[in-house]
């Protein structure tokens, strides 16, 4: 079993049609199937020949583009293990993570090779590599043939526990955790999004995370890359992205919350209407309700979809803008949380006592059981499932995330929720975000959620301070005041000692859509 068997089969049954559109400084770029799979074909030779082999790792630094899908290519096709990290995260998240898994080899675009220059890390790294450019000290790669190299169209056979994929997340340490996927686990992956994102072949998708490229390339779509800098979510340009939309008759899009807010905003603003566009996902992030409507007034067409998920689970649940009800929204302004819609039917999912920060002990059914919560009641969301993540390398991480059930692994997603009579997951926040006061225990979606159903907020925190309870606004408008007196009323049921308007509310770098609390109480003191 290797995830490369079946991009080949789509390079042999469609081989004319686009895998991936891009655009590289200058130009608009076709790559089709067929000839993604040749400049695989021969990245990977080139890496045999260089010495690399089964089992190496090679650390990979290029932005979402033709040849960062070329690369993984090869080194899938040739049993070796792609591995990521975020530049952006600084220079001593990139040494943790080269101390704690050190790889045989760097393919990085001439820019990121620069990074060479502050991080010991990289430069202790053997074999260094830049395909289609130049960059000093790397061995340039061609991906175009000149030559047959021999064995050059030869898969390694794999099974499914073989390591594919490295990523790096930071624990409650802050220490990063190494998530190791396998082929198998890409392969159930890609399964679980092929249904959820309802993915048809010959379709048109503006993609803007890389895992989703993979399950397009899997499933005969075509991805676009957005004409963006998307290491900043929040921050991009809308102006090009909707040209594309328009240019292409794009007919879905799976982005992050805070990038396809840029995009609704401006449509509304300039009174666009995306007709094309059937289906809108989005996730990796907390999607509140308003920007579920502001997407379903720009594409009136489409299905519009939050999806929840993580790191180690993606997908977990899921809801269509269309199937929350009023009541719903009701709901979710009076404190219940965050409605994040149904688990998908490839997941288990169950609601335990909260215990974050404890480690659990191996558990029996019966252990287990007593510990699930019933219908209605808060507690750790855990899951289950071939596309969950069932431990760290080297165990990093896995006393804090994992717990056994007889053989069974589940994972702590740290998230706070509860499952209501009708099976529906709503999410409270993180469990360590909670507030345990004198007045009770409140969670931050159940405020937070119900503040952004006001005017003229954009974002809202809920945080403990001074040992009081403030909710923290940001404005979208500078200029317009918020109805503070009309807020505090309303949330009267959350105790709140104090609501204070700020500049800007701090957010994660990678999604640039969840408050950064720790950042925040800084800020605040």
């Amino acid at each position: 079993m290797n995830i490369v068997e079946i991009f080949e089969q789509r390079a042999r049954t469609q081989p004319n049609l686009p895998a991936i559109i891009d655009t590289p400084p200058g130009k608009s770029r076709v790559t089709t199937f067929a000839e993604l799979e040749s400049a695989s074909q021969q990245i990977a030779a080139l890496l045999q020949r260089e010495g690399l082999q089964a089992g190496d790792t090679v650390l990979v630094f290029y932005p979402m583009s033709a040849e960062l899908y070329i690369t993984l290519g090869a080194i899938f096709r040739r049993g070796m293990i792609a591995m990521f990290l975020d530049p952006s995260a600084g220079r001593e998240h990139i040494e943790s993570c080269c101390r704690l898994h050190q790889p045989q080899a760097l393919i990085a675009s001439p820019k990121a090779h620069l990074l060479r220059l502050v991080s010991s890390g990289l430069r202790k790294i053997p074999k260094k590599f830049v395909i289609g450019g130049f960059a000093f000290g790397a061995t340039k790669l061609s991906c175009k043939r000149k030559q047959n190299i021999q064995g050059e169209d030869q898969v390694c056979l794999l099974s499914e526990t073989s390591p594919a994929l490295i990523t790096f997340t930071s624990g409650s340490t802050g220490q990063p955790k190494a998530a190791l996927r396998t082929h198998g686990f890409l392969l159930a992956q890609h399964r679980v999004l092929h249904r959820s994102l309802d993915l048809v072949e010959g379709e048109i998708d503006l993609t803007t995370l890389p895992v989703f490229v993979l399950a397009n390339l899997a499933s005969g779509v075509t991805s676009l890359i957005p004409k963006a800098d998307l290491r900043f979510p929040g921050a991009i340009d809308p102006v090009p992205i909707v040209a594309q939309i328009q240019k292409y008759n794009l007919q879905s899009t799976a982005a992050s919350p805070a990038f396809l807010e840029k995009i609704a905003d401006y449509c509304l603003g300039k009174n666009i209407r995306l007709t094309s566009l059937q289906k809108v996902f989005t996730g990796g992030a907390p999607v509140f309700p308003r920007l579920l409507g502001k997407l379903q007034r720009i594409a009136p067409q489409a299905k519009i979809v939050a999806v929840y998920g993580s790191t180690e689970a993606e997908p977990i649940a899921e809801i269509a803008h269309s199937q929350m009800t009023s009541r719903d929204m009701y709901l979710m302004q009076q404190g219940s949380g965050l409605l994040a819609g149904t688990p998908v039917p490839e997941i288990e999912l169950r609601i335990i006592r909260d215990q974050w920060g404890s480690a659990i002990s191996p558990l029996t059914l019966t252990e287990f059981e007593d510990l699930c919560l019933p219908s209605n009641e808060v507690g750790e969301i855990v899951v289950s499932g071939t596309h969950v993540l069932s431990g760290y390398l080297h165990g990093r991480g896995d006393e804090e995330t994992k717990f056994r059930v007889g053989g069974k692994i589940w994972h702590r997603t740290g998230d706070a929720g509860y499952l209501n009579d009708a099976g529906q997951l709503w999410l409270l926040g993180r469990c360590a975000a909670k507030i345990i006061d004198t007045q009770g225990t409140l969670y931050p979606f159940a405020v937070e959620c119900a503040a952004l159903a006001y005017p003229n907020i954009k974002r809202a925190a809920l945080i403990q301070q001074k040992g009081k309870r403030w909710l923290l606004i940001e404005r979208i408008d500078m200029r317009e005041k918020i109805a503070l007196p009309e807020i505090q009323a309303n949330l009267r049921w959350a105790k709140l000692e104090e609501i204070r308007v700020i500049g800007k509310i701090p957010v994660d770098k990678r999604h640039n859509a969840k408050v950064d609390y720790v950042a925040l109480r800084e800020l605040v003191h």
